[in-house]
């Protein structure tokens, strides 16, 4: 059976052990590979979402809770998640992947985790697989508040500055990394009272200011 730790840590032992060993195989490895699961996990895992958003939230709108679960199942939610499980350490790249760093890049980490939750379908079923995911996401949903979701991190954090009169953000860029078509973008958010500074990482720059932002405002909480 392999990666038995992150059984432990996802709460849930595979029957089948090659289901878990093919989702945590990238391509790049050999076949069979992970991109079938990963297009079957996406499946499940918004409607898992979906499930948790209705329940936990009655009074909320179908645009609103269309919003909230695309906020939940992007990349960059995905990639958190996966960071917890420590997802990288058990992929199972070709060396060019390997030398690139793949078992970093937050595309990759998000793939394999949706090819996981898509294993578990195949392997327990959709109650389990539910119950699984909702396990990952209970600490994020616990502390939902769906009207600050809505708007993006940027926003939030000038929201919460302009609000105590305070010098609105400034962002730099640190470094771009990466081939053409795969680049990284790691992007500083500086605020100057309470003086704090985070590096936000992303596909685009847009998507690492929004990052940046985001420990920013998790900093001041």
């Amino acid at each position: 059976m392999v990666a038995s730790r992150l059984c432990l840590e996802l709460g849930y032992s595979f029957e089948d052990g090659s289901l878990l060993q093919m989702a945590l195989t990238h391509r790049s490895y050999g076949v069979p590979h992970n991109e079938r699961l990963e297009f079957l996990g996406d499946g499940v895992l918004n409607f898992a979402v979906a499930a948790q958003l209705f329940d936990r939230f009655p009074d909320l709108p179908e645009g609103d809770l269309s919003r909230l679960r695309a906020h939940l199942v992007r990349q960059e939610s995905l990639h958190r998640l996966a960071q917890n499980l420590n997802l990288g350490s058990y992929l199972r790249l070709g060396e060019g992947e390997l030398k690139s760093g793949g078992q970093y890049r937050p595309s990759m980490l998000a793939d394999a985790l949706e090819a996981v939750f898509g294993a578990i379908y195949l392997d327990g079923g959709f109650e389990r697989a539910h119950a699984v995911i909702a396990r990952q996401y209970a600490p994020i949903l616990d502390t939902l508040q769906p009207g600050e979701i809505l708007k993006d991190a940027k926003t939030r954090l000038q929201e919460w500055l302009q609000g105590r009169k305070k010098t609105l953000p400034q962002y730099e860029l640190v470094e771009t990394s990466g081939a053409a078509h795969d680049q990284r973008f790691q992007v500083a958010c500086v605020i100057d009272n309470p003086a704090i500074r985070c590096v936000g990482t992303g596909t685009s720059r847009r998507l690492a200011e929004q990052a940046a932002a985001e420990d920013v405002l998790k900093a001041l909480a």
